[in-house]
């Protein structure tokens, strides 16, 4: 069989008599239907009563989702085949550096809706806390631990180096948090990230920062630039299959966290970026799109960016903050 997606998929099987193929006497079945009634419903009676409260709640609706799908698409057995080579492949190409898997569900803007469903946020409100955007791929654990005022620039590649400064404030009360973790990464100007460049030293423009009790932070990092998603893999086959280009715009990844608060997940976007309006994995949002503005004074950077970080605590979104994160029952 051939490798995952390389051929055309067939779009109808080569049958008699079922499927709204035309049978032996001539006539078409598509009125009466060949499949067992029962099927769907038998997959979905087998789930034990022993099994995970959440998982039995989700299996019923994601059974249906999927026979459905093949029963109106007609899937074939070839094109079954070539899906689960597909996921296949996303896993074996997936290591420490690099998660096939997550980025093909972020080019169908699965992620990105998730990440929408999980923190709703009141379209009516005039303030609201720092909008969520997806993770990545590329975030990785335990990034060096920075004092305010460095730079996360471990190797001059060029670029346009930018004093990014602001505030960590509580959503409800405007109060600064202290001692809240801001866990930043970004690309190189060669739209790699460092795990993708061995060119680039291990946790190049990545870094943790906390906050003093005064809630303001400032580093130093890259105006960020645009780059394509990895397309080498499945889910680049998969966008061109689509005739989709995988391009993302120049953005710069945050995790804002401080103890009793609902922790963000956050991008923030360059305004001037000509791929703005056209992510290919869905992820710009109007509220996260800034101004990097000429900076002077500073013989360090060339650009400055402000940004405030606003959080909302965990008991103040349980209760339902007006605009604010919304926390959903496990």
């Amino acid at each position: 069989m051939a490798s995952a997606l390389e051929e055309p998929l067939n779009l109808a099987p080569v049958t008699e008599g079922q499927n709204g193929t035309i049978g032996a006497n001539g006539t078409s079945s598509s009125t009466k239907s060949q499949y067992d009634p029962n099927f769907t419903d038998n997959v979905i009676k087998a789930t034990g009563p022993k099994a995970n409260k959440r998982l039995a709640q989700l299996m019923p609706g994601l059974v249906r989702h999927l026979h459905d799908f093949c029963r109106e698409n007609e899937v074939t057995v070839e094109e079954w085949s070539q899906s689960v080579e597909f996921l296949n492949e996303c896993g074996r190409m997936s290591d420490d550096k690099r998660n096939e898997g997550q980025l093909f569900w972020d080019i169908l803007g699965v992620e990105s809706l998730v990440d929408e469903i999980t923190y709703k946020v009141a379209a009516d409100s005039g303030e609201k806390p720092t909008t969520t955007a997806i993770l990545g791929p590329f975030w990785r654990p335990n990034a060096p631990i920075y004092p305010m005022g460095s730079s996360t620039i471990l190797k001059d590649q060029g670029g346009d180096v930018t004093h990014m400064h602001g505030s960590v404030t509580d959503f409800t009360t405007g109060k600064p948090i202290t001692n809240a973790e801001i866990d930043i990464w970004h690309t190189a100007p060669n739209g790699l990230y460092e795990q993708q460049d061995p060119e680039q030293p291990d946790m190049n423009l990545r870094g943790r920062f906390y906050t003093p009790d005064s809630g303001d932070y400032d580093f130093y990092c890259l105006r960020p630039t645009p780059y394509p998603i990895p397309f080498d893999g499945p889910a680049g086959k998969f966008l061109k299959l689509l005739d989709r280009h995988p391009m993302r715009p120049a953005h710069i990844h945050f995790i804002i966290s401080a103890k009793g608060y609902k922790p963000v997940v956050t991008q923030i976007f360059d305004r001037r970026d000509e791929w703005l309006g056209n992510d290919s994995v869905f992820a710009v949002k109007d509220s996260l799109v800034v101004d990097f503005a000429p900076k002077q004074g500073d013989e360090k950077a060339g650009f400055d960016l402000k940004y405030d970080f606003k959080l909302v605590a965990v008991e103040d979104a349980k209760n339902g903050v007006h605009g604010g994160t919304e926390v959903t029952s496990a």
